[in-house]
């Protein structure tokens, strides 16, 4: 929670919502002082999210989530409420003061991400430091060969690892402690029973990663008298590691320290580099920091590990969750509404250095929900650009099948057999891909054709397996209509009966499972009510430090909503027995240690009430608007009173109690008479 004097509501009043969501989320104006946009924390195809840019909060109408700025970021980057705090801070460019968590555990969690952050950057610099000695000559030609200049090296931050197990450790070790350097995933090591561990630390010890393949080639290391001393290590099966350190230590410049010359106590637990002899290509989040690597082998022999090499996960990278050049094309992909996905690295680079900033590739996994759902954040709108081999078409399947279900509107781009985005511009040209893009096929158009060219559909087997083929395609669809056009289509086009196809499709449809999150119902709420819980909740707005406006040379508005409303609802009741009671209540309770409106005591149902009360502002609250408010209400309360005493003067026996009888008849004209002046409390309700 963010209160008055504290740095998280410093913070606060001076961030725009909007902006920092829009980091995120491509949102469209609204309204007066509202913007909407697609729920990033759940699939959606019409937009129910919305930000206020007054209030400083956002809502979404679909999944129920609310809440301000550092909520948002929170939830968003899944990450503790300072760090929030202190990643709002920095895109504002406010000076941070120290970090304080809630709990220990909590602290060591930040301590050890903030690290590891701090060990890539590090990596980062070293890497591209080496690529620019003479030991990265041969990194330098093979980048040269693909294509790619000084400029776009620079971009990406591209670099090299030298063919050296201690180098990147001994710059390092002076800064971060080994238990930090286990858990970057940038360092191998031998555990005490001779095998080899590689990756994160606390996975290691865990066994949840796998060992290391090959045996490592001899490592060297020097007795206290400069004797080299080879110790041979024991081979264990990795499908994804590199070998043990070369039996070459030499860096660029760097020496070994004394400490470096001298055995460990115990060998076997030595530390190395698990990237060597590989161009460096940093992977960083969306927010642009460097989390990971993946690394290109330059070796030719069979103990070179694999060609390529991606960092293990670690508390800062999920290979799920990460799209490579994000960071860099999100602002593409919202301007130019869609984005185009290659498969890897050197695609997308080649990709973007011939214009195309808004492509991004899958990092070093199959395409994911989670990565979707990344995507969705900046647009629906996509052209998936995989190798057009067998393997490539099997990718581009499992990836439309993932995009159908979150909703994307989707093109295939094939090229010519043979080429992939990076060939096909080095070969080709830039203009030849942009013409190849703009002629991407339709995704249901790219799959018809492909069941067409492996089940010739001239006999009624074909047809059969065609429509088999399309089917799971189909059913993943969500929207019933597209659908049956969709159906109508291949009928025509795989000439089958409609009629068929569609009982084929009824019968798939009644067995498809639907994860879309259905909006809740809302209460019955009356404009009057509206208008009383927004003046109400205007005591609490947050008023950014851009938004701030003195009026009268410092002088009290005489119009203040918040303070007329507690005063009428204190004293005539207004509230009780509507809705809005609840809600209402626990505005006029709140106390002066709640400053933020959706931070009051109230039910999970009443704050998603007021979100969405607030985000439904049609015009400015005036003193008209609130008095209109009032008179409305006191209407609703005359009218509930005037039926309970007309049905108390029906109760039988009534006749024989006099004065009770007169008291009744009495408040009834007193009702009907405040009925037709309904601006003017009823007598005995007012203010003394």
């Amino acid at each position: 929670m963010a209160n008055p004097g504290d740095f998280a509501y410093t913070v606060k009043q001076q961030a725009d919502i909007v902006r920092i969501i829009g980091d995120y989320v491509k949102l469209k104006k609204a309204g007066a002082q509202n913007y909407s946009g697609l729920c990033p924390f759940h699939g959606e195809k019409t937009p129910s999210f919305s930000v206020h840019a007054t209030r400083q909060f956002y809502h979404c109408f679909g999944c129920g989530v609310s809440g301000d700025v550092f909520s948002f970021v929170q939830k968003i980057e899944n990450i503790t409420f300072p760090e929030s705090v202190r990643l709002v801070a920095q895109k504002l460019g406010i000076p941070l003061p120290k970090a304080s968590y809630s709990t220990p555990g909590e602290a060591k969690e930040a301590r050890l991400r903030g690290q590891l952050l701090d060990v890539h950057e590090r990596a980062v610099a070293f890497f591209q430091e080496c690529l620019r000695r003479p030991e990265g000559a041969r990194a330098r030609e093979y980048l040269l060969g693909r294509g790619l200049n000084d400029e776009m090296i620079a971009k990406f931050r591209i670099g090299y690892a030298p063919d050296s197990g201690f180098l990147l450790r001994d710059r390092l070790k002076s800064e971060f402690t080994e238990e930090v350097l286990r858990e970057s995933g940038l360092f191998s090591w031998k555990q005490d029973d001779g095998r080899q561990a590689s990756g994160v630390g606390r996975q290691a010890e865990s066994g949840t990663i796998p060992q290391q393949a090959g045996a490592p080639r001899d490592a060297t290391f020097l007795d206290s008298g400069g004797t080299p001393e080879k110790q041979r290590p024991t081979s264990v099966r990795d499908e994804g590691a590199l070998e043990g350190p070369t039996t070459e230590d030499r860096g660029p410049t760097t020496e070994l320290t004394p400490d470096a010359r001298r055995p460990t106590p115990d060998a076997r637990s030595a530390m190395y580099s698990k990237f060597r002899n590989r161009v460096m290509f940093p992977i960083a989040s969306d927010a642009g920091k460097v989390i990971a690597f993946t690394g290109r082998t330059l070796a030719t022999d069979e103990k070179s590990g694999p060609k390529y090499l991606n960092s293990p996960e670690t508390p800062i990278y999920s290979k799920s969750k990460v799209l490579f050049n994000l960071d860099l094309a999100k602002e593409w992909i919202k301007k130019f509404d869609y984005a185009i996905l290659v498969e890897g690295q050197m695609d997308c680079i080649s990709v973007f250095a011939a214009g195309f900033q808004n492509v991004i590739a899958s990092s070093g996994t199959a395409f994911t929900e989670l990565q979707a759902k990344l995507l969705g954040r900046f647009s629906k709108n996509v052209v998936v650009n995989f190798d057009p081999d067998t393997a490539g078409a099997k990718a581009t399947e499992r990836t439309l099948g993932l995009l159908i279900e979150e909703e994307f509107q989707i093109k295939v781009l094939t090229l010519e057999q043979g080429f992939d985005p990076d060939l096909y511009i080095r070969r080709k040209g830039k203009d030849a891909y942009g013409e190849a893009l703009r002629h991407s096929q339709k995704y249901f158009d790219y799959l018809i054709e492909r069941a067409r060219t492996q089940f010739p559909i001239r006999s009624a087997e074909g047809k059969h397996k065609a429509v088999n083929y399309l089917l799971p395609h189909i059913q993943r669809v969500p929207s019933r209509i597209m659908r049956d056009e969709l159906a109508q289509e291949i009928a025509q086009k795989l000439q089958v009966d409609s009629a068929v196809l569609r009982q084929e499709l009824r019968h798939a449809a009644s067995t498809r499972s639907t994860s879309a999150v259905k909006a809740p119902a809302e209460a019955q709420v009356t404009e009057a009510e509206k208008v009383l819980i927004r003046a109400l909740a205007s005591a609490r707005q947050i008023q950014t430090a851009q938004e701030h406006v003195s009026t009268r040379d410092g002088a009290e508005e005489e119009f203040d909503p918040a303070r007329q409303a507690q005063f009428i609802l204190l004293n005539e009741g207004l509230h009780l027995g509507l809705a809005t009671e609840a809600l209402a209540e626990s505005l006029l309770n709140a106390g002066s240690d709640v400053p933020d409106v959706l931070e009051i005591p109230a039910s999970e149902s009443d704050r998603r009430m007021l979100a969405a009360i607030l985000l439904k502002e049609e015009e400015d609250l005036t003193a008209e608007i609130l008095e209109a408010a009032v008179r409305a209400l006191r209407r609703v309360h005359l009218r509930r009173r005037q039926e309970e005493v007309q049905r108390e003067l029906k109760k039988p026996g009534l006749a024989a109690d006099k004065d009770r009888l007169r008291q009744l008849l009495a408040e009834l004209e007193r009702i009907s008479r405040a009925l037709r002046d309904p601006s003017q409390p009823e007598e005995g309700k007012k203010a003394s």
